[in-house]
């Protein structure tokens, strides 16, 4: 997830430092749950690919951006607005922001799972009915509460949003932890067999999962892959705070490339060791939100065989494992929901121009917070929460469907990121500290080459259920990057026009 780092003395950060800052920004514990489900042992190629093709050189690039704009404080904004043109930079960075605004769409329904998780030792919201409501809607209607009561509190300040943010990553590393002990007990007890047997190399290119059984489907998992990666831009603001930037980025960056990949691949491959994908995760009352929790949950039980114990005692070890990831999982949405639910937004204000904007949303309260901008958000988050749970969805949709709306949303930012890359290297007027594309041909192929691997990923998560006829899961998958993109595009050229009226001398520049 995205993280906030900032120095509290004069000392430059050094490369282990940033490689821990890295990895924690980066690695997802749930993105191995969600790779696993999906594609068992076939995922490791598909994350492999996204960090050689996506995620080191896209990440080399945020590291340029950031060097060479350490003075702007717009974030991507800044660095858009000043490859490609303010227009451009304002749409890309509204869908960039609209991502996480359906990031907070998703997990708001998510996040009750952890907890009843913790509670329960188990995923019993697919039992909870309110007002004579199904499941779907109950879980709604809480994701309503719920992004409401995140905005009440965050709006009120940013300390309490630190030490929640903080603490959030500490119970994720703790969770990882717990995880690789227990599965490396489960597989020295089994002398070695795995849960999920290895057919051949065909294990590792072929899903267990029927819907991913086609090329296409197969194809459109890059998106989840990619997503896994993402936040890297989030660290292109600190390259005025590293410590000999043109070298400590780079090696700090191939090193946590090697351990994020490694990690990610042997996580994955971890879970085969106590799960069966077709006894163990088939069943209908799996979905993409409770995978981890039944992963873990299984995960206990095979832990208590393996030691000899009683089938009780496993049950109870799998409860035991259920809460630390419910534990563990609704720390970690806490802090990333107190700081997407205010940062992106709050940047995004800071760094363009004002006047493109209303002049109660570019307002701060007391606790420098831009409160009116954030309800106007919160208010967007809870209509969309609204729309896709009383949609007619089961669980297993339900979750489908958001997960694919977030992952769409969230990488689709990158094609402007990437595709703007050219544009930066062509201007001869910016100071560069840092810079690792030289060549303009290998550039240009490179920045081709993730295009494609974004655009496809992309075409193909939509156009699949398309093709199976599920309508409503590709209306919601694509709605987000449409829809804010029509309405940054109709927003800008409104407050376009109403500055030219009230001053047609002045041509409309970001504030520096």
């Amino acid at each position: 997830m995205l993280g906030e780092f900032h120095l509290e003395n004069s000392h430059k950060i050094k490369t282990k430092a940033l490689v821990m800052m890295i990895f924690s920004s980066i690695f997802g514990f749930a993105n191995t749950t969600v790779a696993y489900y999906q594609m068992g042992y076939a995922s490791i190629f598909w994350y492999i690919l996204a960090a050689l093709f996506f995620f080191l050189p896209s990440s080399l690039m945020f590291a340029e951006y950031g060097a060479s704009f350490k003075e702007a404080k717009g974030g991507i904004y800044s660095w858009l607005e000043g490859s490609i043109g303010e227009k451009p930079a304002f749409i890309g960075t509204f869908i960039w922001l609209s991502s996480w605004v359906i990031w907070l769409v998703s997990t708001s329904s998510k996040v009750w799972i952890p907890l009843s998780a913790l509670i329960f030792g188990h995923d019993a919201t697919q039992s909870w009915t309110l007002f004579g409501l199904n499941s779907t809607q109950t879980i709604g209607l809480l994701g309503i509460v719920w992004i409401l009561f995140v905005a009440f509190t965050t709006t009120h300040g940013a300390d309490f949003v630190a030490k929640v943010s903080s603490l959030g990553g500490t119970c994720i590393v703790i969770l990882d932890v717990i995880f690789l002990i227990a599965s490396l007990v489960v597989w020295i007890g089994n002398h070695g067999a795995l849960a999920q047997p290895i057919s051949g190399i065909s294990s590792f290119f072929r899903s267990p999962n029927p819907s991913f059984g086609s090329s296409l489907a197969l194809i459109s998992f890059v998106i989840y892959a990619v997503f896994a990666y993402g936040g890297m831009e989030s660290m292109g603001g600190i390259m005025d705070d590293i410590d000999k930037p043109e070298k400590t980025f780079p090696k700090a960056l191939t090193i946590s490339t090697l351990i994020i990949t490694v990690g990610y691949a042997l996580m994955i491959f971890f879970w085969g060791i106590s799960s069966n994908w077709k006894t163990d995760l088939g069943g209908s009352q799996v979905n993409l939100g409770n995978i981890t929790y039944i992963l873990m949950n299984n995960l206990g039980i095979q832990l208590g065989s393996a030691l000899g114990l009683s089938h009780a005692t496993g049950l109870v070890f799998g409860n035991i494992m259920t809460r630390f990831a419910g534990i563990g999982m609704f720390m970690g949405y806490l802090g990333a929901f107190f700081v997407l639910i205010y940062s992106p937004i709050k940047s995004f204000i800071i760094g363009s121009d004002s006047r493109l904007w209303p002049a109660k949303l570019t307002k701060m309260n007391k606790h420098n917070m831009p409160a009116n901008a954030m309800w106007l958000q919160t208010a967007i988050v809870a209509v969309f929460i609204f729309l896709v749970a009383f949609g007619g969805s089961a669980a297993q949709k339900f979750y489908t469907i958001l997960t694919d709306m977030a992952n769409v949303s969230t990488t689709f930012p990158y094609l402007f990121l990437v595709g703007a890359f050219p544009f930066f290297k062509k201007r001869q007027d910016l100071k560069r500290p840092y810079e690792i594309y030289n060549n303009k041909t290998f550039t240009n192929f490179i920045v081709t080459i993730i295009l494609i691997i974004l655009a496809g990923g992309i075409i193909f998560t939509c156009v699949q259920p398309i093709i199976e006829h599920d309508y409503q899961t590709a209306f919601w998958t694509m709605i987000g990057p449409i829809f804010f993109g029509i309405v940054a595009w109709a927003f800008y050229s409104y407050s376009e026009k109403k500055i030219a009226k009230e001053d047609t001398s002045v041509t409309v520049k970001p504030q520096k």
